[in-house]
């Protein structure tokens, strides 16, 4: 297939951010694909270096290049200002790629307008990767908004308890099938040795969805003062209240200091111990299934993981390698688990990655279903 995948990779210019886009990219063109990378959001770059949104896109396609050619992609991408300016490719390039595509993938809204170009593509996919936010969006009806959905052929969700009866985010008309963040699991396994922290890189708030949703901070609360109650070290590359977390005991340090590129990122995840991590309050009330595309990288990269359950052990292991709590107490065990027996445990983090979130799998489903 020709493909055509629109991310956000300069909107947000975050390494874990890059690797969701990238994955997919990597992982589609090993099955044999060409790719092509678009993003036309309408919307300014931000720029960590001013700590702004610039309307000067030339340090989101920077980015782009830089974490785009490594990989031998980088000429095969497009931004596009919010002033309608193409930069990479240009405008009719774009098209003439378009003109025989036979799949666009928009993942996240990394566009947010029916170009043409874009709308003739037979076969139009959209993957979801805030479920609940994004269902309870649609359900406040806004025109645009609706028919923006209306115009793909499939659309795909990290929820997977959407649609289903085990959640009640309401989903109207659309049909949202169940995927994964693909990972490719040899840009992730390490040889180096684990550190002594258990660590995540998160975001306290998020300026999206405000009016249809709760954020991290809602949940994390509830374990704030898990350092007090055990002798193991964490880290938290946070964007958020660091001297608040710093008294309760909790080790940080900010989230851009690990997530500049795209390699400073995965050496931040590969040098932790395992994965101690909280959800967005949206996902946990909603019991939207939705598991983190980070979490399935601390697991390639053989690190165990304690994250918060949101309904996803209805599909997916815990109790080996990856731990679910919805308690202080339950986190409290799945750490205690994972250093009563590391080794075991990471071995099996990594079986677990192979297994659930392996590139060739999650992206050959999707293509399978795309495809039907």
């Amino acid at each position: 297939m020709k493909i055509l995948f629109a991310g956000i990779i300069a909107r947000y210019p975050f390494g874990g951010v890059t690797w969701c886009s990238l994955m997919y990219l990597l992982g589609l063109r090993a099955l044999g694909h060409e790719v092509f990378y678009i993003e036309d959001t309408g919307e300014c770059v931000y720029d960590p270096i001013q700590n702004t949104r610039a309307t000067d896109p030339s340090y989101g396609t920077a980015y782009i290049h830089a974490a785009l050619e490594p990989h031998g992609l980088g000429d095969r991408w497009s931004f596009v200002n919010y002033d309608g300016s193409y930069h990479g490719r240009s405008a009719d390039e774009v098209r003439r790629y378009c003109a025989d595509a036979d799949l666009y993938v928009n993942l996240s809204g990394g566009s947010w307008f029916w170009r043409d170009e874009y709308a003739r593509i037979p076969r139009r996919v959209f993957i979801d990767s805030d479920p609940a936010f994004t269902q309870l969006a649609i359900a406040k009806g806004e025109p645009w908004y609706v028919d923006f959905f209306t115009r793909f052929s499939h659309l795909f969700t990290f929820g997977a308890n959407v649609g289903t009866p085990a959640s009640a985010i309401p989903v109207g008309r659309f049909n949202w099938h169940k995927t994964w963040q693909p990972v490719t699991l040899d840009d992730w396994r390490t040889t180096r040795p684990p550190g002594p922290q258990f660590s995540t890189v998160m975001t306290w708030q998020i300026e999206s969805f405000a009016d249809v949703g709760g954020n991290k901070d809602q949940e994390f609360v509830k374990y704030i003062d898990l350092p007090s109650r055990t002798v193991q070290p964490f880290e938290l590359a946070i964007n958020g209240p660091q001297a608040l977390l710093r008294q309760h005991g909790w080790g940080t340090r900010p989230a851009m200091e690990v997530s500049r590129t795209p390699a400073l990122y995965r050496d931040f995840i590969q040098a932790s111990r395992a994965e101690f991590g909280v959800a967005k309050h949206t996902y946990v009330a909603s019991r939207s299934g939705w598991f983190s595309d980070r979490t399935a990288c601390y697991l390639a990269a053989g690190r165990p993981a304690v994250v918060q359950d949101t309904g996803w052990t209805a599909h997916l292991p815990s109790g080996a390698g990856l731990f679910a709590f919805s308690s202080p107490d339950e986190a409290l065990a799945g750490i205690d688990a994972v250093n009563a027996d590391y080794p075991r445990h990471a071995r099996r983090a990594e079986e677990i990655a192979r297994e659930h979130f392996d590139a060739a799998r999650i992206l050959a489903r999707l293509l399978d279903v795309v495809s039907a």
